[in-house]
């Protein structure tokens, strides 16, 4: 009598876990879903401000005063077109006929195109 008293005390405690353990899983949940606060951030018009391209970035972009954001995203477009971008090493961007006056050399670092944009606007 006692063994089956025992059996039945276990499969209650089991059952109530079991209930009890959804629970806590969607309070989890709803806490995880519960929308973060945003914060006001407003653009830096640094970046917003347009600049005037060189001759040798203008023959790549276009001679119209763009934002410094607009001009590596259409070099980018450029590298992208015309597959300059190095197959072993994606890193590396190689240099065509338009973009050798702008590198000064046959290949360069993804990196180091801020620093090639930043001599070559105004």
């Amino acid at each position: 009598m006692a063994k089956t008293a025992k059996k039945a005390a276990k499969k209650a405690v089991k059952k109530a876990a079991k209930k009890a353990a959804p629970k806590k899983a969607a309070k989890k949940v709803a806490k995880k879903a519960a929308p973060k606060k945003k914060s006001a951030r407003k653009p830096n018009a640094a970046f917003m401000a347009p600049l005037t391209a060189s001759p040798a970035l203008a023959e790549v972009i276009g001679s119209k005063p763009l934002p410094r954001t607009e001009i590596v995203k259409k070099i980018w477009d450029y590298i992208r077109k015309n597959n300059l971008q190095d197959k072993k090493n994606r890193r590396m961007i190689n240099a065509d006929s338009k973009l050798k006056p702008l590198f000064g050399k046959d290949q360069i670092s993804m990196f180091e195109l801020a620093k090639v944009v930043n001599k070559h606007v105004k």
